[in-house]
């Protein structure tokens, strides 16, 4: 059972990147999906969610109208669309899956970095 996180990189300000996350092991279509990252020297802060039929997605207020998170429950995966990157949005960046009924995120994937450059 395992998530796998990538896409991650060095983007300029204002840049793009698509960030993927992969499912085996087990079916994420009863999976909500979460997006976090961590920053350096930060905690871990919640970015994206999308429910498991994909109708619903919340957003941090700091990425709104910036990143859109998606999935494709065909291909067992979700994306994170993110555009007009700040140096703000440096930091690794994770997948989490929340089986329905369940609270809290049982698997994450181990990361991304993403690099933003001034």
């Amino acid at each position: 059972v395992q998530l796998q996180a990538s896409g991650g990189g060095l983007v300029q300000t204002g840049g793009s990147l698509r960030l993927s996350c992969a499912a085996s092991g087990f079916t994420l279509v009863n999976y909500a999906i979460g997006w976090f990252r961590q920053a350096p020297g930060k905690e871990r802060e919640f970015v994206s969610s999308i429910n498991q039929i994909g109708e619903r997605a919340d957003y941090a207020d700091s990425v709104k109208d910036r990143f859109t998170i998606s999935r494709d429950n065909t291909k067992n995966a979700a994306y994170l669309q993110m555009l007009s990157l700040k140096p703000e949005d440096t930091a690794v960046y994770y997948c989490a899956a929340q089986r329905i009924g369940i609270n809290g995120y049982g698997y994450w994937g181990q990361g991304t970095l993403v690099t933003v450059s001034s």
